[in-house]
């Protein structure tokens, strides 16, 4: 008996559902600048960020939403949030060449958090500017105050990145002893008195705003303990004569990809009876995720994104703000607000979410000889230009057909492919599953991977084998109608016709 079709089917909200129902434009973009091709809607990143600070509003806390700009290289996002209201929206760079782009784009200094591996030039612009530094140790604290005593720089704002949080997991806070996941980055908090010193022997140079964390977790009991913990050191101090205002909480809030729950459910009971060899192989050359059989037994753990998330972006600051924390047993927005402290976020992935899609071209499809309704489908892209599996998102592309709709036939079915790229080197496969189509695709077709700008986009794109990486362009849709330019000349400028540049 033939197993049925697992399906992954993306996550797509208007207007980017808008966007992917017209192939003939998506086409036509793909025809002139090339295969691959990043398409991006700027007006997007803007709503995204409002809704973020509607949960602000809805728990009346005042702070700055900051994208993480690492998430993409786009100047059409950065310029969009340059022109959102300064108040609400910053920008969180962590590199110097980040730091000068989010300049170029139309951030003043005073909006733009500095994070991330700094060295001296960096730290020394990010200082002239009047930008925010998010102190990733003693020794960077050290360094930026000789830089801002070396070359006469105005006292600089500075938030305090710190990690190692630990709480007692038990009844009135007796029990076992539980430690946050251990970080490269942050100065641990069993450190931090070195620090709270070195604030106030370069008070002159630096001034302490704030306290900021950013934990490699979804869980939220883990984020909850780590904010109520910065609560607290704050009132610690205060008692030392420093006055920080605010808690920065950092990113991970997370994307839901795939639009069905029982899609993912299936799709990952079926990696582990794959894996077991009760099913078919569900992946090129067996591959398991992270995941392997020893014994008839399923072991390790499947490195893969929670692409269904219920909860997510907005929504799940929501939750952390709402939820008690753990040792006061209040709200952690409660105590934001009995505090007077503000709120910092630094959303990248969330943040980009339904921003943009990436398309590739059809090279050539072909057979497998490793069973029926199986085929290798290349097309025009490397895994470098879409790495969505590098990042563990499983998520299904969508079919264009070449000449829309009217070309789709309804008598081959469901199909299972390989989508494969097109470097010279095994290793080079857009995705390692079987993906299934509601047909096979032809030579011309495009493939639309949906939801790629967090992130999947540019963070790994290369020129290796002289292959061309994706150019970008962004889109805006007026009455109907929709409308390109290059990434680079895109401007939140207003024209008299109503489109923007």
């Amino acid at each position: 008996m033939k197993d049925a079709p697992l399906y992954l089917r993306p996550r797509v909200d208007p207007p980017l559902a808008s966007l992917l129902g017209n192939a003939p434009f998506l086409h036509s973009l793909v025809d002139a600048l090339g295969s691959p091709l990043n398409v991006l809607l700027p007006e997007v990143v803007a709503a995204n960020a409002e809704r973020f600070q509607s949960v602000y509003r809805r728990h009346h806390l005042a702070g700055r939403v900051y994208f993480a700009h690492k998430a993409n290289r786009s100047s059409s996002l950065v310029r969009r949030l340059a022109a959102c209201d300064p108040a609400a929206v910053g920008i969180d760079v962590a590199s110097l060449a980040e730091l000068r782009h989010a300049l170029g784009c139309g951030f003043t200094g005073d909006r733009v958090m500095a994070t991330g591996p700094k060295d001296r030039e960096f730290l020394w612009l990010a200082a002239r500017v009047g930008a925010t530094v998010n102190v990733d140790s003693l020794g960077e604290l050290e360094q930026l105050a000789g830089l801002i005593r070396e070359y006469g720089l105005r006292r600089t704002d500075v938030l305090v990145r710190l990690s190692g949080f630990e709480a007692d997991a038990g009844t009135g806070g007796a029990g076992t002893r539980v430690l946050s996941r251990r970080s490269r980055f942050g100065t641990p908090v069993a450190e931090a008195d070195e620090l709270w010193a070195a604030l106030e022997r370069h008070a002159d140079s630096v001034d302490l705003v704030g306290l900021a964390y950013h934990l490699d977790t979804t869980g939220l009991d883990e984020k909850s303990r780590a904010l109520e913990h910065c609560v607290l050191l704050m009132d610690e101090c205060r008692a030392r004569g420093l006055a920080p205002r605010v808690v920065d909480i950092g990113g991970g809030f997370g994307v839901g990809y795939v639009e069905h729950a029982d899609d993912w459910e299936r799709w990952t009971t079926a990696l582990s009876e794959a894996v077991l060899g009760t099913r078919s192989p569900l992946t090129w050359r067996g591959h398991g995720y992270g995941l392997r059989n020893e014994a008839g037994t399923v072991r390790g753990s499947a490195a893969l994104y929670p692409a269904h998330r219920p909860t997510a972006g907005p929504d799940y600051l929501d939750e952390l703000l709402s939820r008690p924390a753990p040792a006061l047993g209040r709200p952690p927005a409660t105590l934001l607000l009995e505090h007077l402290h503000d709120l910092y976020v630094e959303p990248g992935r969330a943040l980009v979410d339904q921003c943009g899609l990436s398309l590739a071209r059809v090279l050539e499809v072909r057979p497998l000889g490793d069973g029926p309704d199986r085929y290798l489908v290349r097309v025009g892209m490397n895994a470098g230009d879409v790495s969505l599996e590098e990042h563990g998102v499983l998520v299904d592309p969508v079919l264009l057909p070449r000449g829309g709709p009217a070309h789709e036939t309804a008598d081959d079915g469901p199909v299972g492919v390989h989508i494969v790229g097109n470097l010279c080197l095994e290793a080079d496969l857009i995705t390692r599953r079987l993906v299934f189509l509601s047909r096979l695709p032809r030579v011309g077709d495009l493939l639309a991977f949906v939801n790629t700008a967090g992130y999947a986009m540019d963070f790994h794109a290369h020129h290796a084998q002289r292959q061309p990486t994706a150019r970008t362009v962004a889109v805006t849709e007026e009455g109907g109608t929709w409308h390109w330019c290059p990434d680079e000349d895109y401007w939140p400028l207003t024209h008299p016709q109503g489109v923007p540049s």
